[in-house]
């Protein structure tokens, strides 16, 4: 059997997981994990804007031949 090994994010999550006994604090904690990992990509993505000097135009010709949906059959 292999060993898992957690890096110091894990851990700490675990150890405050064993306190959260009821439903409505694991909703709450899902949703304060959910808020900061979408402030991250936004603060990733604006970092990117900037990096790039991107306008929408440029933005917009860039990902004009990208398709992002599902083809249907």
């Amino acid at each position: 059997m292999e060993t898992t090994v957690f890096n110091p994010t894990q851990l700490h999550l675990l150890r405050m997981f064993s306190y959260n006994r009821d439903e409505e604090s694991l909703n709450e904690l899902k949703e304060v994990l959910f808020k900061y990992y979408c402030r991250k990509m936004d603060e990733e993505g604006d970092k990117w804007w900037k990096e790039n000097n991107m306008t929408p135009e440029k933005f917009n010709e860039i990902t004009k031949d990208l398709h992002f949906r599902t083809p249907y059959k």
